[in-house]
C-alpha cells in the first residue's frame, strides 16, 4: 500500500515536470518568435517616418497621398526577412500590391552585407532647395555613370527617371518629388525596376513615397516548396526540408515554362542597353511565378551593376577567396600576393540559374529528353566568365535550353 503511494507519487510528480517542461519551451518558442516578428515587422515606424516627411513638404510622389492622407493603401500581412529592409503585403484601394520600405538610419557599404547605403540621419537631404531641374538631371547622370559605366544611352535613362519622378504627372519635377526619386535611385531594386519596366518577368512598380515603393504582387512567392507553419518548421531537418520542397512543385510543363521564363530573365539582365546586372542571390525564394505560370522575379535586392560590384571590390582586403563574396552567389578570387580581391566574376548568371533549375527540371522530366535535358544543364552549369567567346557560348547554351524545353511543352495547354 505504502509502496503504491510512493510510486503514485513518483508518477504525479513525473508528469507535473514534464508538463512543466512543456509549458515553459512553449513560452520560450512564443517569446523568441514574437521578439522576432516585432523585430523583423515594423511597418508602423515605416509608415510614421515617411508621412512625417511628407506632411512637412520634405517628400512627395505618386503613393504618399494615399498612404498619408486618403489612408487608402496599408500594410497588409508582414514579409519582412531583415529589419532594415521592411516588406508588407499591400492593399491599394481594390489593387493588391507588395509595399518596400528601408529602416536603417546609417549608411553601411560592407560587402559582406548591402551594397545599398542606408538613409542618412537628416533623411532626404538631397537635392537641396534651389537645385535647378537641370542640375538635378546632372545628378542623376554622375549616380548613373558611376553605378553603371559609360553607357552611350545614359541621357534617355535620365529622361525616364524624370518621368517616374513626376508622380502626380503634372509634367514637372517638384523638389520634394526629386528627393523622392534620389532616395530611390540609391536602390538597386528600384532601378531595375525602371530599367526593365516593359520585361514581362520584373514586377511593375505601382507607385512611391519617399524610399517606400509599391510594386505588383506576385501570386507565388517561391520557385517551388510549400509554406509551413513556423512550429513545424523547427523540427523538419533542413536537408529533409529540401526534399520536400521539390515534391511541391507544379507539373513539369508548367515547370518548364517557368524555367523558360527564368532564362528570358538572364537574357533580359545579360548586357542589355544599361550593362551587365550580376544575379547574387539566386535563391528560390527570390523568384516566383503567376496564375498562367510566367516568371515573376520576387526580391532583386540583391542583382547588382556589374561595375558597381567590380568598383567595391578592388580594394577590398582578403585572406582567402571567402572573403571575396558578396550576396550567396557573386564570388571573385583573393589575390594572395596583394592581399586585395580581384574584380572577374567567377559564375555567370547563366551557370548560378543552371544549377538552381538541375533538380527543379530533371525531377518529372519526360524520358525522350531527359539525358539531353541533363547533358545540357551541366554544360551550363559548367560555363565560366572567363571562358573564351563566353559571350557565344552563353547565347548558345540559353538558347539551346529554350528550344528543347520550349519544343516539348509548345503543343500543351501549359505553352
Amino acid at each position: 500500500m505504502h509502496g503504491g503511494r510512493v510510486r503514485f507519487s513518483y508518477m504525479r510528480m513525473k508528469y507535473l515536470f514534464i508538463s512543466w517542461l512543456v509549458v515553459f519551451i512553449g513560452s520560450w518558442i512564443i517569446y523568441v518568435q514574437y521578439s522576432t516578428y516585432t523585430e523583423l515587422c515594423r511597418g508602423h515606424d515605416c509608415k510614421k517616418i515617411i508621412c512625417d516627411k511628407y506632411k512637412t513638404g520634405v517628400i512627395d510622389g505618386s503613393a504618399c497621398s494615399s498612404l498619408c492622407a486618403k489612408e487608402t493603401l496599408y500594410f497588409g500581412k508582414c514579409l519582412s526577412t531583415k529589419p532594415n529592409n521592411q516588406m508588407y503585403l499591400g492593399i491599394w484601394g481594390n489593387l493588391q500590391g507588395v509595399i518596400k520600405c528601408q529602416m536603417e538610419e546609417t549608411i553601411h557599404l560592407d560587402l559582406g552585407t548591402e551594397l545599398e547605403p542606408r538613409k542618412e540621419i537628416v533623411l532626404f537631404d538631397k537635392p537641396t532647395r534651389g537645385t535647378t531641374v537641370q542640375k538635378f538631371k546632372e545628378m542623376v547622370y554622375g549616380l548613373f555613370k558611376r553605378k553603371l559605366g559609360e553607357q552611350g544611352n545614359l541621357s534617355e535613362l535620365v529622361n525616364l527617371i524624370l518621368s517616374v519622378a513626376d508622380g502626380n504627372k503634372d509634367g514637372r519635377v517638384s523638389l520634394p518629388e526629386a528627393k523622392s526619386a534620389w532616395a530611390l535611385l540609391q536602390l538597386n531594386e528600384f532601378l531595375l525596376m525602371v530599367i526593365l519596366q516593359d520585361k514581362e518577368h520584373t514586377p511593375k512598380l505601382m507607385g512611391f513615397c519617399g524610399d517606400l515603393y509599391v510594386m505588383e504582387r506576385v501570386e507565388y512567392t517561391s520557385l517551388y516548396g510549400i509554406s509551413l507553419p513556423w512550429i513545424l518548421e523547427l523540427f523538419i531537418p533542413s536537408s529533409f526540408r529540401r526534399s520536400m520542397d521539390q515534391w511541391f512543385t507544379p507539373s513539369w510543363p508548367r515547370k518548364a515554362k517557368i524555367a523558360i521564363g527564368l532564362l528570358e530573365f538572364v537574357e533580359d539582365i545579360f548586357h542589355g542597353p544599361y550593362g551587365n546586372f550580376l544575379m547574387c542571390d539566386t535563391s528560390a525564394k527570390n523568384l516566383g511565378y503567376n496564375d498562367k505560370y510566367d516568371l515573376k522575379m520576387v526580391d532583386m535586392r540583391k542583382i547588382v551593376p556589374e561595375i558597381n560590384l567590380k568598383e567595391l571590390l578592388k580594394d577590398r582586403h582578403c585572406e582567402s577567396d571567402l572573403d571575396c563574396v558578396y550576396g550567396t552567389d557573386c564570388r571573385t578570387l583573393c589575390d594572395q600576393s596583394k592581399m586585395k580581391c580581384t574584380t572577374e566574376i567567377i559564375q555567370p548568371n547563366l551557370a548560378k540559374v543552371c544549377q538552381l533549375l538541375k533538380d527543379y527540371l530533371l525531377r518529372g522530366a519526360p524520358s525522350e529528353i531527359r539525358e539531353e535535358l541533363e547533358k545540357q544543364l551541366y554544360s551550363c552549369i559548367a560555363l565560366k566568365v572567363t571562358a573564351n567567346q563566353m559571350e557565344m557560348e552563353h547565347s548558345l547554351i540559353l538558347n539551346n535550353l529554350k528550344t528543347l524545353l520550349w519544343k516539348k511543352i509548345s503543343h500543351t495547354n501549359d505553352s
